[in-house]
């Protein structure tokens, strides 16, 4: 479509806005591109603003075939929610077409007229409801920022957004991100977390779609290896590049990054030489074919049969993988349960646990309280031939102002109470060993994301400290409440919850099992 000259868009809609310049001065080029493209499809700013909505039915098979981009980008709401907190805001992911699957607002936003017609199943596209954060994103495939008079129709002059565009592995837009508030009380560093936000549903998009295959990260700096700077490329078992993320495509700029793209051709070296025997976790130097230095990490593979035990029944397969403990020693003997096992439920239970500290993936035990979750999670610590201690939290009888301290270990004097001495926090204290998250649903949402952060790069700073240091520990998770439900009510991260049931084992009450007498 041919579009206005950006100054001739520029004029003609000023002209309709009188005097009154945005307090910033001129609109971006990007914006003034926009207001061309909606004069073009005949849009009127002063029109009363039509969001089309889109009916019940088609809003629930959009909200499916969405899945598990819909389920990362729930939990990145959640997480937005808490960093905007108190900025009158909405937040809302809509699909690649513009329509609106999810919101989340504060009450004053959510009860005022800037809210009109932002309702789940609006279609916010540029072409119809002129320039706007989730339309004009998808317009333009990039993030944007629309404040005040930005927003081609005046109706929207009292609020500002900020959006972006979610890619799935092959590239394809697959959603968008955005947030809204007021105009007078917008957040300039929220444009920033919106799109670190869609970078971390990208990467867990990724992660999932590509599990069969290795993920490498790579960057400049090791230090940002398990950061969401960190680019990531997916190999198949011949070497051959699968997919990347933008931050991959970016550092790779100059070379022949496409699927089909041989691992020799991007790092001059053998696949199998390099990576063939190279546990997830470690670390090594790459070089590109111009010389560019960059640090990698195995950040996972795929499970290997011949490399590794035969998984037990149930153990998920389809599951992403998870680094392995370079400290594991392997056990010189299976032990046995300290408990009654002979119930077919409790015998599955307690294989799928050996099969899974030995591939050193994280375990979710979930059973009625007095099941013997705890009992279970001893014995794999057992079973892991772990030398370090087996360390057990009660989530639920730690206060929540506490347990960032708790966790993750203060300096001396980190805040007001703290030990003179300091502490090495209860994830340190289990180094080399077993880490049990007793009642895990009952953890904070803040403490949630600081715990993935954990997942990701193995690294723990404690509250008040300037230096992380890597802590290699079996992590087990143990739940009496049904931590989907938690997902759907918002109390719990989707995505913490597919890293800590990477082998999800289920123990039947005591009056449902075989081996006590009823």
């Amino acid at each position: 479509m041919h579009q206005l000259p950006p100054q001739q868009a520029h004029d003609a809609v000023l002209r309709l806005r009188a005097h009154h310049l945005p307090p910033e001065g001129l609109p971006s080029a990007a914006i003034l591109d926009s207001w061309a493209r909606c004069l073009q499809a005949g849009l009127d700013p002063a029109a009363p603003l039509a969001v089309p909505v889109v009916s019940a039915a088609e809003l629930a098979q959009r909200r499916a075939q969405a899945g598990d981009v819909r389920r990362l980008a729930q939990a990145e709401l959640a997480t937005l929610a808490q960093q905007i907190a108190g900025s009158n805001f909405l937040l809302a992911f809509a699909d690649h077409d513009g329509v609106i699957l999810d919101l989340m607002a504060d009450n004053r936003f959510a009860t005022s007229g800037s809210s009109a017609g932002i309702v789940a199943g609006g279609r916010w596209h540029e072409s119809v409801c002129g320039t706007n954060g989730l339309g004009t994103a998808l317009a333009t495939g990039a993030p944007v920022a629309v404040s005040g008079l930005a927003h081609h129709n005046l109706q929207l002059a009292d609020i500002t957004c900020t959006a972006a565009p979610v890619r799935d592995s092959r590239g394809r837009i697959v959603g968008v991100l955005d947030a809204s508030s007021y105009y007078d009380s917008r957040q300039h560093h929220t444009h920033a977390l919106v799109q670190m936000a869609a970078t971390q549903i990208e990467n867990g998009l990724l992660m999932h779609q590509m599990r069969q295959h290795t993920v490498l990260a790579v960057h400049p700096r090791s230090e940002y290896l398990g950061t969401l700077s960190a680019g990531l490329l997916v190999l198949d078992g011949q070497g051959l590049l699968q997919a990347c993320n933008a931050r991959a495509a970016q550092m790779l700029a100059g070379l022949q990054a496409v699927p089909g793209t041989a691992f020799e051709a991007l790092f001059g070296a053998s696949f199998d030489s390099v990576l063939g025997a190279l546990p997830p976790g470690a670390e090594l130097r790459l070089h590109d074919p111009l010389g560019r230095p960059l640090a990698a990490q195995v950040r996972a593979r795929p499970h290997r049969p011949s490399a590794a035990p035969a998984p037990a029944p149930g153990l998920g397969a389809t599951r992403p993988a998870q680094p392995t403990p370079t400290r594991t020693p392997a056990a010189a003997a299976t032990p046995q349960p300290g408990f009654v096992a002979d119930d077919p439920a409790v015998d599955l239970a307690c294989r799928q646990v050996q099969a899974a500290v030995r591939l050193g993936v994280s375990v979710l035990i979930q059973g009625e309280t007095g099941s013997g979750k705890e009992l279970l999670a001893r014995h794999a610590h057992l079973l892991s031939g772990r030398r370090g201690e087996f360390v057990a939290v009660n989530c639920a009888a730690v206060p929540d102002g506490l347990f960032e301290a708790e966790l993750f270990g203060h300096v001396g004097g980190a805040f007001s109470g703290a030990r003179r001495e300091g502490s090495i926090g209860l994830i340190a204290s289990a180094d080399g060993g077993t880490l049990l998250l007793d009642e895990v649903a009952d953890l904070p949402l803040p403490l949630q994301a600081a715990l993935l952060r954990f997942l990701d790069d193995g690294m723990v700073r404690p509250v008040g400290g300037t230096r992380a240091r890597r802590i290699d520990v079996q992590l087990l998770a143990a739940s009496a409440t049904d931590l989907h439900q938690a997902v759907a009510a918002r109390r719990f991260r989707d995505d913490l919850l597919y890293r800590l049931a990477v082998v999800p084992v289920h123990l039947p009450p005591l009056r449902a099992r075989s081996d006590f007498a009823q």
